[in-house]
């Protein structure tokens, strides 16, 4: 079938006025690190998130950090023997990300 490009041009730029992507795809998906330990705060009451992984080891920095931002995890309380340390829990935005992954 031969299509008149002039035609084929107009009918594109239409469409790309309705090129919304609307199948929710556009939220930032956590990594598999980020999902793991907003996991563990389900159990947890008030959802607080560990300081330490499965194996003893801190959980790496930019873990909390990146769900501080992305909003799925929230400063609990201030830690006066470690200052340093983020004591978080989970957000309900959190919680939805846990449970879904």
């Amino acid at each position: 079938m031969f299509a008149d490009r002039e035609t084929v041009r107009l009918k594109a730029r239409e469409l790309d006025l309705f090129a919304l992507n609307d199948n929710g795809l556009e939220e930032v998906l956590p990594a598999i690190g980020e999902i793991l330990y907003l996991r563990r705060g389900l159990s947890q009451p008030g959802g607080k998130l560990p300081l330490f992984d499965l194996d003893g080891q801190t959980v790496a920095e930019e873990i909390v950090r990146r769900c501080l931002a992305e909003g799925w995890a929230e400063p609990w309380f201030q830690n006066p023997l470690k200052p340093d340390w983020l004591v978080c829990k989970l957000t309900e935005a959190g919680r939805r990300v846990a449970e879904a992954s």
